[in-house]
């Protein structure tokens, strides 16, 4: 794939959002009684995460002034990520979402104001086109004005050539007007280079689950709708990668790891499959390296460490 020039490598627009994380290990918020705060939001994470991977992120998203926005800020900035692109507005408070520590898909509950409250006219246009990758999740595109911030920022980034990244990871709890989802998700989609929807995503999103589809039916379903590179984690099952039609499909078996804490998991992976991509590796190394970034993360507690080695990651698929 062609890496299209740019300073920033990574552009991420959307949620930035304070995590309250139970301490206890739990399947349902139900039973967790303790919290701790991490700042969150999936392309604030991602980003954190490539900056962890000695590449140069930026982030685009809206929070509030008060102590959580600027904690938000602050960790964005201690990890790399430039923040030179936020708006943080004194009319609007810091999204927060409480979240389940668990081995499996975590449970949450989010209370949602600042996050989705990004305007288009708030855009930096020149950061987008100074931008080799741009990225985004379901969350700024399930609710206005944050939508059309997000369209307006991938029709730059598609003009201007850019690789263009979609996280389409709907949930109902989320975005319950699932017809208008049919609808919007779509039209992001082709616009997209890249999607990596999971099979939980891709069961909530299409709401067939009980047909009992095989896994690799989903990915042309992806493709139909403009996305040039599907990547479909399956958790235990592995990844299934496929680019142009769907028709060639490539089975990742998943590592054997004892996975002692699932969240961010995701955000981890994209991390990895946009660090690879970006030092021009084949998708299915992209894959591996993704994968190696994720076993990191699945055998510990808290965030990827500070600084990783990326040819120390290759060095070890080639093992």
């Amino acid at each position: 794939m062609h890496i299209p020039t740019g300073e920033i490598d990574l552009l991420a627009m959307g949620e930035a959002l304070i995590d309250l994380i139970s301490v206890e290990q739990v399947e349902s918020l139900y039973g967790a009684q303790q919290f701790e705060k991490h700042q969150g939001g999936s392309p604030a994470n991602i980003a954190v995460n490539l900056a962890k991977l000695d590449r140069t992120s930026a982030f685009i998203g809206k929070t509030g002034i008060g102590a959580f926005g600027a904690f938000i800020k602050n960790e964005l900035s201690r990890a790399g990520v430039i923040t030179d692109y936020m708006i943080m507005d004194h009319r609007v408070h810091t999204s927060v979402i409480f979240v389940s520590r668990t081995q499996g898909t975590p449970d949450f509950e989010a209370f949602r104001d600042g996050d989705y409250r990004l305007e288009p006219k708030e855009l930096n246009e020149a950061a987008i086109r100074n931008a080799k990758v741009v990225h985004t999740s379901i969350w700024p595109v399930s609710r206005e004005p944050s939508r059309s911030a997000v369209e307006r920022a991938f029709h730059i980034a598609h003009e201007a050539g850019k690789i263009i990244s979609f996280d389409p990871n709907y949930s109902s709890r989320i975005w319950p007007d699932h017809r208008e989802a049919m609808e919007v998700i779509p039209r992001m989609l082709e616009l997209a280079t890249i999607t990596k929807p999971s099979l939980d995503d891709a069961h909530r999103f299409f709401g067939d689950k009980e047909a009992n589809l095989p896994p690799d039916a989903y990915l042309p379903r992806y493709h139909e709708m403009g996305a040039e590179i599907v990547v479909l984690t399956m958790g235990k099952e592995g990844i299934l990668l496929s680019e142009g039609s769907g028709s060639d499909i490539q089975h990742i078996p998943a590592q054997q790891i004892d996975v002692v804490d699932a969240t961010g998991a995701g955000d981890s992976f994209w991390a990895g499959f946009i660090a690879a991509l970006l030092d021009e590796q084949p998708l299915q190394r992209c894959a591996l390296f993704a994968r190696e970034i994720v076993g990191m993360k699945l055998t510990r507690v808290g965030p990827l460490p500070d600084k990783i080695d990326r040819q120390k990651i290759y060095a070890k698929i080639d093992r």
